[in-house]
């Protein structure tokens, strides 16, 4: 059965364990690090903005339907989504995600999370965002708490810099994150073992078996029956405006 972990005892346990690069600290993003999603600043900029056509949100809207009732897969959906954006320039991109990031995600990232992070950094972990989100959503955040090492998916771009609405392959995502981070392991001779892993859905599955340490934050449903049946300890973490656990209002990406 799994047992619930404090913030304190979080933090405790980081301190108590052992120390060095060998250990990693591994972090999803969305649910995990940001409450929502971080494409939800994106997706409203444009609409607000008026670069979105009444077809491109209709169309996320329902590939995002169909893809929580298992109707079309995670990859599917993220290319969906990077062909709305074919010819755009990744430079500007990546300045807009970093104003995102200051007007729009800073004020989502959880309180705790940020001291879980800073605590592994000086321990001297090898602290890693492992993230199915896009460069433009992830590196911002990884930035601003530090992280210099983020595995994401990533926009294909032609000879201009400017994205070819395709996606590089291996789309990061479940067993292929799982299978990332591995390679990036044995390239960084960190102990799996011994390392942690913190993400909120049951996606990460895969990940969550081959740490040692696997850390469901606020899980959704299907994640914490697992940990029940693995008995992963749970960490839950107050929400960024100070709201309870499970209070539905105008959470961000609902």
């Amino acid at each position: 059965m799994a047992r619930t972990l404090s913030p304190p005892e979080s933090l405790e346990e980081i301190g108590d364990g052992p120390g060095g690069a060998r250990v990693g600290a591994f972090f999803d993003l969305d649910g995990t690090l940001v409450e929502g999603y971080t494409a939800t600043a994106h997706a409203g900029h444009r609409i607000r903005r008026r670069q979105a056509a009444a077809g491109e949100i209709l169309g996320i809207v329902e590939a995002a339907v169909r893809y929580r009732i298992g109707r079309i897969p995670f990859d599917r959906l993220l290319v969906r989504a990077a062909g709305y954006l074919r010819g755009e320039s990744l430079l500007e991109l990546d300045e807009l995600g970093e104003y995102l990031f200051e007007s729009r995600i800073n004020q989502r990232v959880y309180p705790h999370m940020r001291e879980v992070v800073r605590r592994h950094q000086d321990r001297g972990h090898t602290v890693v965002m492992s993230s199915s989100a896009l460069t433009i959503h992830a590196e911002p955040v990884a930035r601003h708490l530090g992280i210099s090492h983020v595995l994401c998916n990533r926009f294909l771009t032609d000879g201009q810099g400017r994205l070819t609405g395709g996606i590089v392959e291996p789309i990061i995502w479940g067993a292929s994150k799982a299978a990332a981070v591995q390679h990036f392991c044995h390239d960084a001779q960190v102990d799996l073992a011994h390392s942690y892993f913190y993400a909120d859905g049951y996606e990460d599955d895969a990940l969550m078996r081959l740490v040692g340490r696997p850390r469901p934050v606020n899980p959704r449903p299907r994640l914490a029956a697992v940990a029940t049946d693995q008995g992963w300890p749970v960490l839950t973490v107050p929400r960024p405006d100070g709201r309870r656990r499970g209070d539905r209002r105008l959470r961000p990406g609902a």
